[in-house]
């Protein structure tokens, strides 16, 4: 589909042996290793709302911290300094580029957090997994744990308005929920039965549309619309291996290829296929798959 050759997504790319930041073109192939650091693992990328700029985690200094590079791999710089045991990640940013929300694991309670891109202005937002900031900055989606699973909420950026918009608790995790760049819908992976379906609600939680099923045992997770709006971007598993310790050592030791490869289908959930230059040799923790339009087009 020529259309795609306007874009790059950011992805986590295993083809080196390491996990490294890559910007691959779906239409074309072409493929940018952006992080090139030999020794570490990275995870977790996310464009700047004008292409400009990469965050992502790594573990170079012995935690997942968050750092901010330029989108050609160049002025690295380390946003937070969180000792060993911590996890920084599912980073998003305000439409304005002024902000970077992310989730960071290793304390007794999962905390969402933001800083600027600058590495100032660091706090501590509420408990959550994985927030996910609406275009305006006004509110967060998220995911919390409640008893028999996770569901997703959401609540203003200074922590009033807390509202659950999921109340069917999905007890394998990986919500991973983003919004809709008009800001108009969320998008978030939700159980349906013993499988990982993708959905679609409103900022009220009102209209959930499922977008996919693949059937039994599959999970659907990490959802990311174009910036047009056209398509939707996410990951596709044959199983959920995150749900049991030793399912997810055998993923983990075995790195099979094409494990948890980038899928697209339309906006509404239509005509779901495998992103080929992206079939094989992706990493298969959740990153997001995330869009950028290319320079001029």
């Amino acid at each position: 589909m020529s259309e795609l050759c306007d874009y790059e997504l950011l992805v986590i790319g295993a083809r080196t042996g390491e996990n490294e930041v890559f910007a691959v073109n779906p239409g074309t192939g072409d493929a940018r290793n952006l992080s090139r650091n030999c020794g570490s693992s990275e995870r977790y990328p996310s464009w700047s709302p004008d292409g400009s700029l990469v965050a992502f985690t790594s573990d170079r200094d012995g935690a997942y911290n968050l750092y901010l590079m330029d989108a050609g791999g160049g002025g690295l710089r380390q946003l937070t300094h969180e000792p060993a045991g911590m996890i920084a990640g599912m980073q998003s940013w305000t439409a304005d580029g002024a902000w970077i929300y992310f989730g960071l694991f290793g304390k007794p309670d999962p905390l969402m957090c933001r800083i600027a891109p600058d590495g100032g202005g660091f706090s501590t937002i509420g408990t959550g997994i994985d927030p996910a900031v609406s275009p305006d900055g006004r509110a967060i989606a998220f995911a919390r744990a409640l008893e028999g699973g996770h569901c997703l909420f959401r609540m203003e950026t200074d922590g009033s308005g807390l509202r659950q918009l999921t109340h069917r608790p999905n007890p394998w995790a990986g919500v991973h929920c983003s919004w809709t760049p008009d800001g108009n819908g969320i998008l978030y992976a939700d159980s349906t039965g013993d499988s990982l379906g993708l959905f679609r609600c409103h900022p009220d939680g009102a209209g959930a549309v499922q977008l996919t099923n693949f059937g039994r045992g599959f999970a659907a997770t990490s959802p990311a619309a174009s910036p047009d709006m056209r398509w939707i971007a996410f990951r596709l598993c044959d199983e959920i291996f995150w749900r049991d310790p030793q399912l997810s050592e055998r993923a983990y030791r075995e790195r099979r290829a094409d494990k948890r490869p980038v899928w697209l289908m339309d906006a509404d959930g239509a005509n779901p296929r495998v992103i080929e230059p992206l079939h094989y040799q992706i990493a298969i923790d959740g990153s997001r798959p995330c869009w950028r339009r290319l320079p001029g087009r």
